[in-house]
């Protein structure tokens, strides 16, 4: 090791890896309303199961634990990018339902898998101390290519009228080529605790889950949903959808590795109370707004919550074992992603019937996370899970391993 550069730290393999995955994946998120709707005939029907088969994987997440005895963390989180950027690169070649169905779920499997290892990798490489604002300056270097992404984006289709086809050949094209670099440009790190191999669940893990599933199911409204409403209700074009995009990351950009600091300074319960209690009136707004500007700026004010979230991975750092986090992690996305496969398809139903009414629903369960999130306790660490009386050292439940 000692004849390493200095940039070849498990934290800048971090941060570029951060950088890859909105490449392939922002574009993905950039055009899919549009391209879906223009080529193959959306509707809310269709975007709804299209997005709950995106979020199978996410329900199978628990499934890397088992590969893990297999691979190590490290490649895997590779293997996973290199996945979801082949997965992009392919979409724009099949513009029919079934087509999107498929290609979306290669993409997304790629995508599931290296978001759980990512956060179990970040969790065990990065100390407690410097968590919130070194996972504060992952989300600015996310928001620095998703800037590249959405700029590029607007810019083709606005003076060029570049085909969708084109701009996911470009943006996967590049994810993958810079997999490949970092494959080779970076060594295998050494595990700092020998992960489980097996699916553990602890019952002093229960608000973590609580919050994890939660967080699941407001995300799922707004991924799904929000985007949509602009589209279908307010006629916003693809350039207009990525200059939306482009103003929250730029946020992201320069705001994100503050409001990482800030947690660390006011505590995960502070934090999430912000979030929710800003998202409840956001989605009650949503389901009342008729001007497709105040539309467009609720979509901007509700990514903003997103940074916050990172309250929700910094808790779980500070009450896990050092060795139940690439399992937890894997187990949260599992349980992140129960209602995310149901929501998008049942509530592309209600859309149909009114899209206000969905809205509503994301606005009681932001309320539901609100109140969990104030059982949280100041300091929060093992033995100290919840502000009621904590299972110290509960046991493990093996769900399965081997």
């Amino acid at each position: 090791m000692s004849s390493l550069r200095s940039w070849q730290t498990p934290a800048s393999l971090l941060l570029l890896m951060a950088f890859i995955m909105p490449l392939a994946f922002s574009t993905w998120a950039a055009l899919i309303n549009n391209f879906s709707n223009e080529s193959a005939g959306f509707t809310g029907r269709e975007i709804g199961i299209l997005q709950s088969l995106r979020e199978i994987p996410g329900f199978l997440a628990f499934t890397a634990v088992w590969l893990l005895a297999f691979i190590r963390e490290q490649r895997f989180a590779l293997l996973a990018l290199f996945l979801l950027a082949f997965g992009v690169v392919v979409t724009g070649y099949f513009p029919t339902v079934m087509g999107l169905y498929v290609t979306t779920v290669i993409m997304s499997i790629g995508f599931h898998y290296f978001e759980t290892v990512n956060q179990s990798l970040t969790l065990q490489w990065i100390e407690k101390s410097e968590a919130p604002h070194f996972m504060g300056r992952a989300l600015a270097v996310k928001a620095a290519a998703s800037i590249l992404v959405f700029a590029t984006t607007w810019l083709l289709m606005s003076y060029f009228s570049i085909s969708y086809q084109t701009i996911y050949l470009l943006f996967g094209g590049l994810a993958l080529a810079l997999v490949l670099f970092i494959w080779r440009a970076f060594p295998q790190y050494p595990a700092k605790v020998e992960q489980q191999t097996r699916l553990i669940v602890r019952k002093s893990y229960w608000l973590y889950y609580t919050l994890v599933f939660l967080s699941g199911a407001r995300r799922q409204i707004f991924m799904v949903f929000a985007g949509f409403l602009l589209v279908e209700k307010f006629d916003y074009s693809a350039a207009e959808i990525s200059l939306l995009f482009l103003a929250n990351y730029i946020f992201n950009f320069f705001f994100a590795a503050k409001i990482g600091k800030l947690i660390g300074i006011i505590g995960e319960r502070r934090a999430l109370t912000i979030e929710y209690a800003g998202l409840i009136l956001v989605f009650i707004s949503y389901g009342l707004v008729d001007n497709g500007t105040l539309a467009g700026a609720l979509y901007i004010i509700d990514h903003f919550f997103f940074a916050l979230a990172i309250a929700i991975k910094t808790y779980l750092q500070k009450i896990a074992k050092p060795d139940d986090i690439a399992s937890t992690a894997a187990v949260s996305f599992t349980i992140n992603h129960v209602a995310a496969v149901v929501l998008p398809a049942l509530l592309g139903l209600v859309w149909l019937y009114s899209n206000a009414l969905v809205f509503f629903i994301g606005a009681g369960i932001a309320l539901g996370s609100l109140i969990a999130s104030q059982f949280i306790p100041d300091q929060p660490e093992i033995g100290a899970e919840t502000r009621l009386k904590s299972s110290v050292g509960s046991p493990a439940r093996p769900l399965s391993g081997k």
